[in-house]
């Protein structure tokens, strides 16, 4: 039986600026009052892309890199070479994951500016900041252990500690002005429309200007991976992949087909609707897989790392595998499509 070779992830787009993106302390202008500017990511993503908007006679930041010394140290090039002179007047983020909000308090503060994020999206990250504990929280590790951990992993995580985020985050500001679904943001010549989706953070928000076609997409759409959608310790009963299947279809409905993508990680591309169809199929193609695997035999979250990713999951990627594993198990339970079974605080599904 012969088998279809698997398409590329990127298939159908066009690299509007190229595949090689700025050099460190380097600028590049994407589209009028637009600037591109990279920090570094530990890890595969290897990058964040920041971007610039002209703001009247000064620049508003979207994104803002990890708390860490080398985004610092990138931050302190822009200003000494591209951005040297310009003034600061705000702070946009995305959403709250590290890489993103992880430098908006030491910016905000910095320049004396506000932070324009969601409501949810901003509490989330001050309740992760204020979350200091040093032990790990007892029901991240049921989790870990429902997910089907081994006893050496789960030793592993506890004498690892906790607080990670705060390590990777700035102290934020006690305040912010909340943006929302729906709400327009003027920036500039430019106004943004605010669109919110599920599924990788409770409310990520993109923001597009349907008037020039440009979208800055953070998280939501990328060229070449899918942002990770998990089963958390804080909705343990939630549907996650349900909630990111609903985002990519509205924003295929809502998206004209050729609007400029600015994408979190990657670079700026055209062929959103290629893209969106892309990733639900993905998604759709696991879940099948992961269906007839469970036909042969009860599975556990870590059974599924190679019908799901293709490949051996190691310690470092170990907590985001599973939490998509068991997205993916959850949205077939809740579809009719699995059962599950509780054994010693381990969940097993069949079909």
């Amino acid at each position: 039986m012969s088998v279809a070779a698997r398409p590329e992830p990127d298939a159908g787009l066009t690299y509007t600026h190229g595949r090689d993106g700025p050099a460190p302390g380097e600028v590049i202008a994407v589209a009028p009052g637009i600037g591109w500017a990279r920090l570094p990511v530990p890890g595969s993503l290897r990058h964040i892309n920041i971007w610039l908007l002209d703001d009247g006679d000064g620049i508003a930041i979207v994104d803002t890199g990890l708390a860490i010394d080398r985004c610092r140290a990138a931050w302190e090039a822009l200003f000494a070479g591209p951005l040297a002179g310009r003034r600061v007047t705000r702070v946009i983020v995305t959403h709250f994951h590290p890489d993103h909000v992880g430098l908006a308090g030491w910016l905000c503060a910095r320049f004396g500016v506000p932070l324009w994020m969601n409501r949810t999206e901003y509490l989330m990250a001050r309740l992760a900041l204020a979350d200091r504990r040093d032990a790990v929280p007892d029901a991240v590790w049921m989790d870990h252990r429902a997910a089907g951990w081994s006893d050496a992993q789960l030793a592993a995580e506890r004498a690892g500690g906790w607080s990670s985020f705060a390590a990777l985050a700035a102290p934020m500001l006690l305040g912010h002005v909340p943006i929302a679904e729906g709400q327009a943001v003027a920036i500039g010549d430019r106004v943004w429309r605010v669109m919110t989706g599920g599924g990788h953070t409770p409310e990520h928000c993109s923001l597009v200007d349907a008037a020039n076609g440009v979208m800055l997409s953070g998280d939501q759409l990328l060229p070449r991976i899918s942002s990770n959608v998990s089963l958390g310790t804080m909705e343990p009963e939630g549907n996650p992949l349900a909630d990111w299947f609903a985002a990519l279809a509205r924003f295929r409905r809502e998206l004209a087909p050729d609007v400029l993508v600015l994408p979190a990680h990657g670079e700026p591309f055209t062929g959103a609707h290629v893209r969106l169809d892309a990733i639900a199929a993905e998604h759709r193609a696991r879940l099948d897989a992961l269906e007839a695997a469970l036909a042969e035999r009860p599975l556990r979250a870590v059974d599924c790392f190679d019908t799901l990713f293709g490949r051996a999951i190691d310690d470092a990627v170990l907590a985001l595998a599973s939490g998509e594993a068991m997205a993916h198990l959850r949205y077939l339970e809740r579809a009719g499509r699995a059962r599950r079974a509780v054994r010693d605080g381990v969940w097993w599904f069949s079909r």
